[in-house]
């Protein structure tokens, strides 16, 4: 069941959210109107299969033995997750946070569907301004965005080449003192 949303239309899961939604709300009041709330829920909805799929890819790939090495050494399974598995699943947890986000910014079918009269996303907004004709705003809205990722594209760069560069610091030094 957490794969059926990637091969589900989304205006299929639009559909039925919505309507789910309009069912709960006649039987137990809950969520009163649609709104940012029925937005998340069915984002999440959609992006968790996406997310379960890159850490599952990860979680198999992983070294078990380090685990059950420290759990001989004594280590409680709370400790294990938080020091040995959290850190080695953290590239794919933030791999599948970037594409849920991006895959949330993009996605307007699903949002039209679940948003009410008060609530309006930035994908809502972009498509109804730009039905009416490019503006200066949305240009700027683009290179917003394009600066943004790229600032952040260069600086995770930066990030990773310093660090690669201290690893390699350290193995020498370890390498001449053994």
């Amino acid at each position: 069941m957490i794969n059926a949303p990637l091969v589900v239309p989304e205006v299929i899961q639009g559909i039925s959210l919505l309507l789910l939604f309009v069912a709960m709300e006649q039987f137990i009041g809950w969520p009163q109107g649609r709104g940012m709330l029925t937005i998340w829920i069915g984002h999440v909805m959609l992006c968790m299969s996406y997310v379960a799929i890159i850490v599952q890819s990860r979680v198999k790939e992983l070294n078990r033995s380090l685990e059950e090495a420290a759990m001989d050494l004594g280590a409680r399974p709370l400790k294990v997750f938080f020091v040995i598995t959290l850190p080695l699943i953290s590239q794919a947890l933030v791999s599948g946070w970037l594409l849920s986000f991006t895959l949330s910014l993009d996605d307007l079918v699903l949002t039209a569907f679940l948003s009410g009269p008060g609530s309006s996303t930035l994908p809502l907004v972009v498509f109804s301004r730009v039905r009416l004709g490019l503006n200066p705003e949305m240009n700027a809205l683009a290179t917003l965005f394009i600066l943004v990722v790229s600032v952040a594209v260069i600086a995770a760069n930066y990030y990773m080449r310093a660090s690669e560069r201290k690893r390699e610091r350290e193995m020498q030094m370890a390498f001449q003192q053994g």
